[in-house]
């Protein structure tokens, strides 16, 4: 395994300091334009210019996270999809050149969404959460209905395309689970919300590059029993990225917790990972904010990642699981 960390854009803060004084070596980051005033991951010399940045700060930049651009049209088939994938292969290709060798990637046209940012957790720490009853009552997009059929459409083709240029570039393609996983926010489908909706996106292709970011978070959203999952999907291969967060509730009505604060065994969950030979990156998820911070990007303070981080490494110390420097 290789602890990670999340990184927004290319600019050197105090995260960058704390992430390393914990001992982490490997960055994953989402190089968005508006995170770093530049242009996209398509272009070659800015990616360049940001992977140079994490290696001049001690941070091995290993894979992105995220809609490294907007996504929108591509996801719902829209009229300049075409141009976006064009961009999206030359990102690959520009991954695969300079080594970057992972993708995050999800396909929610309503992204991660929460509907409280606020609850109370120990000891007035802050967390997310989400309450369908409240969702159901937001509005339409601009999109207006886009059903489950139409998303699936547009997935496939989005695989059919980019898949061939992930594999040549040596980029493993990891598709992220919808979170929440409900079957529909604002008009629009989420297919991702099911083990057997994850089966099938598995099936559409058997490229070596096609696999899955195992938010363990999410699939316990879902209900599923998330041991059985890694020891399935770890034994083919196909786990290439995994976020470690818990969570208490069901996917119509849930809150974040505390990594020890869950339903979860997490000991038992490293357990599994460590039995199907995973040796990717891993990383604290979803965090709790905590005394004295601003919440303003809610489960992704840092002193709630400094609690996450710290007790990962103790359970893979405990089990002696060792960070290995040969990638997937």
């Amino acid at each position: 395994m290789k602890l990670s960390f999340l990184f927004f854009g290319n600019q050197p803060d105090e995260k960058w300091a704390l992430a390393k004084q914990m001992g982490i070596k490997y960055a994953i980051s989402k190089l968005a334009p508006e995170l770093t005033g530049g242009l996209p991951p398509w272009d070659y010399d800015s990616l360049k210019n940001s992977k140079e940045i994490f290696e001049q700060n001690g941070l091995k930049l290993i894979g992105f996270e995220g809609d490294q651009f907007n996504m929108i049209r591509i996801k719902l088939g829209l009229d300049g999809l075409e141009e976006d994938i064009e961009k999206y292969i030359q990102m690959l290709e520009n991954m695969g050149k300079l080594g970057i060798g992972l993708l995050c990637y999800n396909f929610m046209a309503t992204g991660w969404f929460r509907t409280d940012k606020n609850l109370q957790e120990r000891a007035g720490a802050l967390v997310s959460g989400f309450d369908a009853e409240v969702a159901d009552k937001l509005p339409l997009t601009k999109h207006g209905i886009v059903g489950a059929d139409k998303i699936w459409e547009n997935y496939a083709y989005f695989l059919s395309r980019v898949l061939p240029a992930a594999e040549k570039a040596g980029v493993k393609m990891a598709l992220h689970p919808d979170d929440p996983p409900v079957p529909i926010l604002q008009g629009i489908a989420r297919i991702f919300t099911n083990a057997n909706s994850i089966r099938k996106a598995l099936a559409l292709s058997s490229s070596p590059s096609h696999g899955l970011t195992f938010c363990q978070g999410t699939y316990t959203t879902m209900g599923e029993d998330v041991k059985s999952l890694i020891q399935e999907f770890g034994g083919k291969g196909k786990i290439f990225f995994i976020h470690i967060r818990d969570v208490e509730g069901t996917a119509s009505n849930f809150r974040e917790t505390f990594h020890d604060n869950g339903p979860t065994d997490m000991v038992d969950m490293y357990r599994a990972y460590s039995a199907v030979g995973f040796t990717g990156p891993i990383r604290s998820d979803h965090v709790p904010t905590m005394a004295g911070e601003s919440n303003q990007q809610h489960g992704y303070e840092m002193k709630g990642n400094l609690f996450g981080i710290g007790y990962m490494k103790g359970i893979m110390e405990a089990l002696n699981i060792k960070e290995v420097e040969t990638y997937i």
